[in-house]
């Protein structure tokens, strides 16, 4: 991946783009973590997540901006995603959200991550590392307890009272945090809003219960980006927001209803290398999947599924930018390029940039309208654009 600021840079030089590259808007960031700031309790921290590689944004510059801002708390999916982390200098705490096997228990030490206990087993596990003579003069493990209120992915059972207090004497550890996931706070139907309330109080009965054994340096967090913006709560320590930090939600209908505070973050463009002409009945592309029906003019952009642009958007079901206009693409998507109709514009030539997601113009394509298209979400779409793209931060 490359990454290129124009800190990085001197005034005089413009950043280099390639064949297909990512543009960050650092300023949609830095305004979309005050937004969510604002919605929550003051005494209440931002913990973004920012596993699979920031959801496609680039882990490095996103959260190189986030520590600027001030923010000392981050959540990943997995031991090598902290360890990408510390690498590039990101301070704080950074909380392993998955599983990690006994095995790669040191590494928590050595890079000064906090690993979530995903039941009492895992919990065990933990302490007797954190009990192991190879570990005698090291502190205690910082841990935060995953309890499972519904979504039945991860999380000791809520139910299990006796267990969960347990966890909290168990040798070796220090438990910095406890939380659950919402697993149903995107739905707006009522059996969402009564599955999240039920969530909700058996996390607050979780707390009562534990009374005194909860102390005070165990931080609470619940929500993550759909419960900062649907189920306001006072009494939490932290929050997770994941997609809605980078200006977006899961779908294109609960991206205008609910974050209208929030602005996008990422673009997605790319080159135009060729421009061809077709005679009617004349063919393009792989197995000649595309067959004029008229004088057309296609471009081939250089981007494709191997880049994380799904393969579905082919025959016309996907669009892209062009000189501020929308035009089809045709043919089949290739591992590294596409054929787009451009027949309209008449100036288009090698060289020009495509857009994919973002604005040209004045006319936009936002992630998750192209989510919609490809029949899923935009954590999915976005999360899949591949390592190869340029990952410019303006």
């Amino acid at each position: 991946m490359t990454v290129l600021e124009h800190s990085e840079m001197n005034s005089s030089e413009t950043v280099p783009r390639g064949r297909a590259w990512i543009e960050l808007n650092l300023n949609a960031l830095r305004h979309n973590t005050e937004y969510l700031q604002s919605l929550l309790p003051r005494r209440c921290a931002l913990m973004p997540v920012v596993k699979a590689n920031a959801y496609g944004h680039g882990a490095g510059p996103i959260t190189r901006e986030l520590n600027a801002m001030g923010i000392q708390a981050f959540c990943v999916a997995c031991v090598s995603e902290g360890i990408e982390l510390r690498r590039r200098n990101i301070t704080g705490e950074i909380l392993v959200l998955g599983y990690t096997h006994p095995d790669q228990f040191p590494l928590l030490d050595k890079y000064a991550l906090t690993q979530t206990a995903v039941d009492h087993a895992h919990a065990l596990a933990l302490s007797a590392y954190a009990c192991s003579v190879s570990r005698s003069n090291l502190p205690p493990l910082p841990v935060h307890i995953a309890v499972d209120t519904g979504m039945h992915r991860l999380g000791e059972p809520a139910e299990n009272i006796s267990r969960i207090r347990e966890i909290f004497s168990l040798p070796g550890l220090r438990i910095t945090g406890m939380y659950t996931h919402l697993a149903a706070s995107g739905g707006s139907d009522a059996a969402s809003r009564n599955f999240t309330e039920r969530q909700i109080n058996s996390f607050y009965n979780i707390k009562k219960n534990l009374g005194n054994i909860l102390p005070s340096y165990t931080r609470l967090h619940l929500q993550a980006s759909y419960g900062i913006l649907r189920y306001p709560l006072a009494d939490v320590d932290c929050a997770r927001p994941g997609i809605a930090l980078y200006g977006l939600l899961s779908n294109a209908d609960d991206t205008h209803a609910l974050a209208a505070g929030l602005y996008p973050v990422l673009s997605l463009r790319a080159r135009v290398a060729a421009v061809h002409r077709l005679a009617p009945g004349e063919s393009a592309g792989y197995d000649m999947a595309y067959t004029a029906t008229r004088p057309t003019v296609i471009a081939t952009v250089t981007i494709g599924y191997a880049d994380g642009l799904p393969r579905i958007l082919s025959h016309g079901k996907g669009e892209l930018l062009l000189c501020g206009q929308r035009v089809p693409i045709v043919g089949r998507i290739c591992m590294d390029q596409l054929l787009a109709d451009v027949t309209a514009l008449p100036t288009v030539h090698p060289g020009a940039t495509a857009t994919l997601i973002g604005e040209d113009g004045g006319v936009s394509i936002s992630a998750a309208e192209l989510a919609d298209a490809c029949g899923t979400i935009t954590n999915e779409l976005l999360s899949c654009l591949g390592p190869r793209l340029e990952r410019l931060a303006l």
